[in-house]
């Protein structure tokens, strides 16, 4: 089938697209490779597509209507991953019209594109940060998601409700996965593996937030696409007897899921990871939450479990070792 992945020179956009090309897709990889964070890395990412057959590479901001329009009318993709954001919580306090345009704009453009071209299925990231102040877990799908504490949160429960609303007027087949703390090879600057990593290695103090005592669902990256790709093929269909209490569904052709390793760690333990795979102790500068965090992430995936027959299970220790020497060869350390 040809499909369309958005942020495809991204963390997650690059690894859903290698799995698709693999499995003899043709894929058509949209990024607007934005300065967010070093440019290199994701000139890096995307050599690792170019390379490969069925893939070719557009450049094009999602907030281009004109520009994603088209590109839906001349392509007809047959499945649209929509992986392209604005991403990180603590940006969206520095620059909120950012995460508008590239999340709110951009995501509309792909509805738009999918409604007019008959698009089999939408599936599009969301993110664990829409608990937000969410006090039960773990996390479910079945909880409610109205209190985020950052811009870059509500935008990403509104992209459930927009998705929601064209599966209900349009009968697209939408399906959202709350992506719970990826990581892994190539992964972003801006995330604490890298941040930490980094600084271990420099001999430099890292920041530790909250005193170390925040959770996270750390999730290595295979876990998640492994999760993308087989939930793809799930193409929901509409529930007419639904009745409202599990707001994950609908009466629409419409889901969401969380997808976590479904095992919180420390923050302490998280450091120690990351310590062994680089042979060095850290020196630990400790500081108070900072704004838009949340002092813990836990997934409940029991429904995506039963959905596809998987469950992350990747090790903090193996999945960052793996990140390091990554790291280690990237950085020619």
């Amino acid at each position: 089938m040809k499909y369309l992945v958005t942020g495809a020179a991204g963390f997650i956009g690059m690894y859903t697209a290698q799995r698709l090309l693999a499995a003899g897709h043709e894929v058509v990889g949209l990024d607007n490779l934005n300065h967010y964070y070093e440019p290199a890395l994701k000139d890096y990412r995307l050599a690792q597509l170019q390379s490969l057959d069925r893939f070719r590479f557009v450049k094009l901001d999602l907030a281009d209507r004109a520009g994603v329009a088209e590109l839906f009318r001349v392509e007809q993709f047959q499945r649209v991953i929509h992986l392209g954001a604005q991403a990180g919580v603590r940006y969206s306090i520095e620059a909120p019209f950012e995460y508008v345009d590239s999340n709110l704009v951009g995501t509309m453009t792909i509805l738009e594109g999918c409604r007019h071209n008959q698009v089999e299925h939408l599936v599009y990231a969301s993110s664990s940060s829409v608990y937000g102040v969410n006090p039960k877990v773990p996390f479910s799908t079945t909880d409610g998601v109205d209190h985020p504490v950052s811009l870059y949160a509500a935008t990403k429960k509104s992209n459930e409700l927009m998705a929601h609303s064209y599966s209900h007027l349009y009968g697209i087949a939408t399906t959202g996965l709350r992506f719970f703390t990826v990581y892994g090879p190539a992964g972003r600057p801006d995330m604490a593996p890298w941040l930490f990593t980094e600084a271990i290695l420099k001999g430099e103090p890292i920041k530790v937030f909250n005193h170390g005592k925040m959770q996270r669902d750390f999730t290595y990256v295979d876990d998640i696409v492994e999760g993308v790709i087989r939930i793809q093929d799930v193409v929901p269909g509409a529930t007419p007897d639904w009745q409202g209490v599990d707001p994950s569904m609908s009466h629409a052709p419409y889901r969401v899921y969380n997808i976590g390793n479904n095992q919180p760690i420390e923050l302490a333990t998280f450091i120690d990871a990351i310590e062994q795979a680089c042979g060095k102790t850290a020196e630990k500068i400790m500081l108070p939450m900072q704004p838009g965090d949340v002092p813990r992430t836990y997934a409940d995936i029991g429904s995506l479990t039963e959905a596809v027959g998987f469950k992350p299970a990747t090790d903090i220790y193996i999945g960052m070792q793996k990140f390091v020497d990554w790291y280690r060869e990237y950085r020619q350390i």
